[in-house]
């Protein structure tokens, strides 16, 4: 049987022992946070103390806001609709839940250049007609490129012109060091289960000068601005997780070097392969390469027969294997976008896995290309 190696982490991180067993013991407690008996209170009290955990691991101020959320896709939602601003600026490259936030808006996509970085000056340019009824969207790390935004001097700019401005943050928690109050951004969202939380929970934070109407309308809950009865289970685990991956942020130094060894043997193995933006700063856990002449559907599915677990790109996109916007937005050449996977690493790798990818993906490079040149 194959040995099975998960290289998806930027899609889902596998959930951590600490918080599976937070979130058992969660679900032993009986009450409603909004009841005031004994056990609501002990119900409250868990998802207040997850709020803490998860304001401490982005270095949030006690006064921001921080909504608790069905996901990052619901905080994207939440930040853009609820944040009474008619136009949006989104980065050409933004996750798709962003584009999707954004039905009645006015909106402009900001061009990125070959690495994937927005130039601020092209952004100012924008402004021309004035930023109050603005908001702009600049995810901090690219979920398929794992490339950096240059987010605290995009908000600063920003500012200037009255806009508000909100980074998408899914991806980068765990992998670098997220500081809300560093980055000066008025809006932040966040998903569990990319640090090794819980599916089904997410979070939106905001400064305390940001007024959000809820978009989801019910009992009041989470201080009027997202109805519905919290997931305690779900929001403790979160807390759990972001607790750990902040604790953690050392072991990318381990994980770093996994990539650039990974990248380094199929670079000296195949010559002809492609690693997307591997000139910009990336997150330390993320490759996107592009194996020549081999499309990426057939790269996903003989790598899964070898037991090797990745993707082509978003795991939100539908047509999992069609080109990637992302790449079509940084001007990569048609013939390396149709053949780029993406590996993403995490706090469950190791060198077998590394080793054992090396060779699956030297196995079907070598085969693919010597039927091409037996043909």
């Amino acid at each position: 049987m194959n040995q099975t190696v998960y290289m998806d982490h930027n899609a889902t991180s596998p959930t951590r022992p600490q918080a599976v067993d937070a979130v058992m013991r969660a679900m032993k407690v009986n009450g409603n946070p909004s009841s005031v008996h004994s056990q609501g209170r002990k119900a409250r009290r868990l998802v207040e103390d997850a709020r803490e955990q998860v304001r401490a691991a982005v270095n949030a101020a006690k006064s921001a806001q921080i909504v608790f959320t069905s996901c990052g896709t619901e905080a994207n939602t939440l930040a853009l609709q609820g944040c009474d601003r008619a136009k949006a600026f989104i980065g050409a490259t933004e996750h798709p839940s962003v584009l999707g936030a954004c039905g009645a808006f006015e909106i402009e996509r900001i061009l990125v250049d070959g690495n994937g970085l927005i130039d601020p000056f092209k952004l100012e340019e924008m402004f021309a007609g004035g930023g109050d009824d603005v908001i702009v969207s600049v995810m901090l790390a690219n979920n398929e490129t794992g490339v950096l935004q240059q987010v605290e001097g995009i908000a600063r700019m920003a500012h200037r012109y009255d806009a508000l401005v909100h980074c998408d943050a899914v991806q980068a928690l765990g992998k670098v060091d997220v500081d809300f109050t560093t980055l000066g951004v008025d809006m932040m969202s966040l998903s569990a289960h990319k640090i090794g939380g819980p599916l089904g929970i997410g979070a939106l934070i905001a400064t305390k000068d940001v007024k959000l109407t809820a978009i989801n309308r019910g009992g009041g809950q989470e201080n009027g601005v997202r109805g519905g009865t919290e997931n305690v289970p779900g929001i403790v685990g979160f807390g759990v997780a972001a607790e750990l991956a902040k604790a953690e942020l050392t072991d990318m130094a381990r994980v770093q070097d996994l990539r650039d060894r990974l990248e380094s043997r199929l670079l000296h193995i195949a010559p002809d392969a492609t690693v997307i933006a591997s000139m910009a700063d990336r997150l330390p856990n993320t490759s996107f390469i592009s194996m020549a002449g081999v499309d990426a559907e057939t790269q996903i599915m003989a790598l899964d027969l070898a037991g090797i677990c990745l993707s082509a790109g978003s795991a939100c996109a539908s047509g999992k294997t069609k080109t990637s916007v992302v790449l079509n937005a940084m001007g990569v050449p048609q013939d390396v976008a149709q053949c780029a996977v993406r590996v993403s690493l995490g706090h469950t790798s190791t060198e077998d896995d590394i080793e054992h990818f090396i060779s699956a993906w030297c196995d079907l490079y070598q085969r693919k290309h010597a039927a091409k040149s037996a043909a």
